[in-house]
């Protein structure tokens, strides 16, 4: 796993330096090197417009704009070029709501602080060997959210939306490399 992991570059967002100091450094003991750095949302914005990271790893709890919102501003911003990238939520907070409005904003995997090496690799490895499809209806854009797959269900209506039931469409886009991902439009 190690020498799949040296070839990305990770987007360490936190208005914490020391915070980003500790993440890099569990980082480092994985064999990455390629890092960008952002003390605020705004800031990692540009980063993503301009750099292209591989995987974003957020604190929750920011000045001015926080995780989610960040999160959702990459997976519906008009000039994102890849808004398929992995996310990486991070929180001293892990309440209910605030794991549910991580997952609800299109965050791919929550880490609880302090964050430890070995929960950052599991979450890094899901990354790498297990993508996740992305699932896009009138209200969501992101990873499916599912954990498990249902081996009874049989019809073709998976989620509700306040006009009802919408149906489920398997596409590829081709900025994915392949990834399916479901459209609910």
């Amino acid at each position: 796993m190690s020498a799949e992991l040296e070839k990305i570059s990770v987007l360490i967002v936190d208005d914490n330096a020391h915070m980003i100091n500790i993440v890099k450094t569990i980082l480092r003991g994985f064999g990455i090197t390629t890092f960008f750095e952002a003390t605020d949302a705004a800031e990692a914005f540009d980063i993503v417009r301009s750099d292209g990271p591989d995987v974003i790893i957020v604190d929750f709890q920011m000045d001015l704009l926080d995780g989610v919102d960040f999160t959702r501003l990459v997976r519906t911003g008009d000039d994102i070029t890849n808004p398929f990238i992995p996310i990486i939520m991070l929180s001293a907070h892990s309440e209910r709501k605030r794991i549910l409005a991580a997952r609800d904003a299109g965050v791919t995997e929550f880490c609880c602080k302090p964050v430890t090496a070995e929960e950052l690799y599991k979450k890094l490895c899901s990354i790498v060997n297990a993508p996740r499809q992305f699932v896009r209806t009138s209200i969501y854009f992101g990873p499916d959210r599912r954990r498990r797959d249902d081996k009874h269900y049989v019809g073709p209506f998976r989620r509700k939306t306040d006009e009802g039931r919408e149906s489920v469409e398997s596409l590829t886009d081709e900025t994915t490399g392949g990834i399916k991902t479901l459209d609910f439009t």
